[in-house]
């Protein structure tokens, strides 16, 4: 990162977000936020907060998951069935832009937090609302995960092998896709807000944003008069012959992305020479989808012997597209990866040094690294109650009355300090 955009602005400096979220959708979401300059304050209930501090992995008994999803943010804990507590919360309201949640529908309005309650206090909010279902339609009540809407999309429906249960993802894609939704839905109100003066309630579900991540097979099916109906295929493409994994004679994978003409022509060439290369049953990517088990059989020939480092050597020196089945290891050593800063490494008050993964933003003029770790629980309660306006001495009989709470490993910290 250059001096220069080591000071730059952040392009969302000077607005507050209100993040009254657990687990993963939204908590992302406003992570993303504060990463771009964001003034994020986490709120969170007694005595347990975001049921993500208790999800694995575990380091001393402080949650990976949620460090890794809540870095830039502060944190407060505040009891809102109090009304000294609600209280605070209005002020709090009053003072942002941004308030997201990921509550099943209506469970907010029950506690005069929806979005008609607090657009009354500040009509400029913008809030966001995530969802198994959205806040519309038969489903709206029903509870849900990412998981559930990735079985529900048709995802799983297409991954793994025939016959078989179709795998976990193993990433959770339906929460992140929304969180990054969410992040340009919430910059997309903010500059409309410019113009109208008014903030308005944006509407996710997870199950939304994982069907329209479909690339081919909705239109696959009603192009086709409903005749064709995606179904899994292994380890390869059927309608993009090359596009595939394949295992090398050291027990790897390698991943090779032919299915291009001009791509499967130099694989054609290092497989089998000129030869190969002109034979015409590969010609075209639907030539190649025909044939396609003869053509992966040359692939799958070729690779099986030489090791993986040998095929990624002749890919890349052939210019194909390849890559090499990688785990975690090596990706957090991949010269790439530390290139562009995709680790971030913070000094955590308990933990000390941590590492985790950054997030993608590279903006020429600012620099998006995380400039603090995810809050304890209840650390910035004096902090962000003193900006709003409560004295010192309600500030401490809210905190003794437990209004206001804060984990013990707090103390330890003040006192290190």
């Amino acid at each position: 990162m250059s001096e220069h955009a080591s000071k730059g602005r952040l392009p969302l400096s000077g607005i507050r977000v209100i993040d009254y979220s657990h687990f993963l959708a939204g908590p992302h979401m406003a992570r993303s936020l504060a990463a771009m300059g964001a003034d994020v304050i986490k709120v969170e209930r007694p005595a347990l907060g975001d049921a993500g501090r208790r999800h694995a992995h575990f380091k001393d008994g402080i949650s990976g998951y949620f460090l890794q999803q809540n870095m830039g943010k502060r944190g407060i804990c505040i009891n809102i069935k109090d009304p000294r507590g609600l209280e605070m919360m209005h002020r709090l309201v009053k003072s942002a832009d941004v308030f997201l949640e990921n509550y099943r529908p209506g469970a907010l309005k029950k506690l005069g937090l929806g979005y008609e309650d607090l657009s009354r206090l500040n009509e400029g909010l913008v809030y966001c609302s995530v969802s198994a279902y959205g806040h519309t339609g038969p489903d709206s009540s029903r509870p849900g995960f990412g998981l559930i809407a990735e079985a529900k999309s048709g995802a799983m429906a297409q991954v793994g092998f025939p016959g078989e249960a179709p795998p976990l993802l193993r990433m959770p894609l339906a929460d992140m896709y929304t969180g990054t939704h969410g992040v340009a839905a919430i910059c997309a109100a903010l500059l409309g807000r410019v113009t109208t003066g008014r903030g308005q309630h944006i509407d996710l579900a997870l199950y939304d944003c994982v069907v329209s991540m479909h690339d081919y097979a909705v239109q696959q099916y009603y192009l086709s008069g409903g005749k064709v109906m995606p179904k899994p295929t292994g380890n390869d493409q059927p309608e993009s012959t090359v596009y595939g994994v394949f295992g090398t004679a050291d027990g790897r994978y390698v991943v090779v992305a032919a299915q291009v003409d001009e791509a499967w022509l130099r694989l054609a060439r290092l497989m089998g020479g000129e030869e190969l290369a002109a034979d015409t049953r590969f010609h075209d990517q639907e030539s190649r989808n025909a044939n396609r088990e003869a053509a992966l059989a040359f692939v799958r020939e070729w690779t099986s012997a030489r090791t993986a480092s040998q095929c990624m050597a002749e890919l890349d020196g052939a210019g194909i597209p390849g890559a090499l089945v990688q785990n975690i290891e090596e990706v957090i050593n991949d010269p790439q990866i530390i290139a562009r800063n995709m680790i971030v490494e913070q000094e955590h008050p308990l933990l000390g040094t941590v590492k985790l993964p950054n997030l993608p933003y590279r903006f020429s003029d600012c620099d998006t690294t995380p400039s603090m770790p995810a809050p304890l629980l209840g650390q910035h309660n004096r902090e962000v109650a003193r900006e709003l306006g409560f004295d010192p001495e309600e500030i401490e009989r809210m905190n003794a009355e437990g209004v206001l709470h804060e984990e013990a490993a707090l103390e330890r910290v003040r006192k290190a300090s």
